[in-house]
């Protein structure tokens, strides 16, 4: 069985999030980040950077939540065919982990960067209720895990972005985001 190592309040959420989603079977295995498990050679061996999260799946050994959720949704048969619509799920997930969780995250950029990212994505979902149409997807995961996390964490005022709301509510009111986000 598929072992998803977290801590507590860490981006194995995330990833816990979309094994529920798809409905596979997983073994979760909380690390006590603050007794430094995550430094102890055992996990060493899995993530050689000793950060959360990391899967181990059969022999194979997995780590970064964006990476991760790209092999799962492969695997699983949760990709599109086409290598065109493949690129902009990957691009999602990497946008996600690179782009807006950084420029929102960050106290220091927050102000300049929080309108060049979330105007776009408010016209998109103004458009779909999705990032890639009408359904979730991994790209949803990872984008909308970095959305959903703003009101949680920040006092942002997001009413400039009514459609960016309206999306943190939908994905928010998921079963699966419930159980692996929602309660954490």
């Amino acid at each position: 069985m598929l072992k998803l190592y977290g801590g507590a309040r860490s981006r194995a959420s995330i990833v816990k999030w979309y094994l529920e989603e798809i409905a596979v079977p997983y073994e979760f295995v909380m690390l006590d980040m603050q007794a430094g498990a995550h430094l102890q050679p055992e996990y060493l061996e899995i993530n050689p950077i000793g950060k959360v999260p990391a899967i181990v799946d059969g022999d194979f050994k997995l780590w970064e939540s964006g990476a991760i959720l790209l092999y799962l949704a492969q695997k699983y048969g949760k990709m599109p065919d086409t290598l065109e619509e493949q690129a902009q799920i990957v691009q999602w997930v990497i946008f996600a982990n690179a782009t807006l969780a950084p420029g929102i995250f960050t106290e220091a950029t927050r102000d300049r960067e929080t309108p060049k990212l979330l105007t776009p994505l408010n016209q998109i979902f103004e458009k779909q209720p999705f990032l890639m149409g009408d359904e979730f997807g991994v790209a949803d995961a990872a984008v909308g895990s970095a959305l959903a996390y703003i009101p949680m964490m920040l006092k942002l005022d997001l009413s400039p972005y009514p459609a960016v709301v309206d999306y943190i509510k939908r994905i928010s009111e998921r079963p699966a985001f419930k159980s692996a986000i929602g309660g954490s």
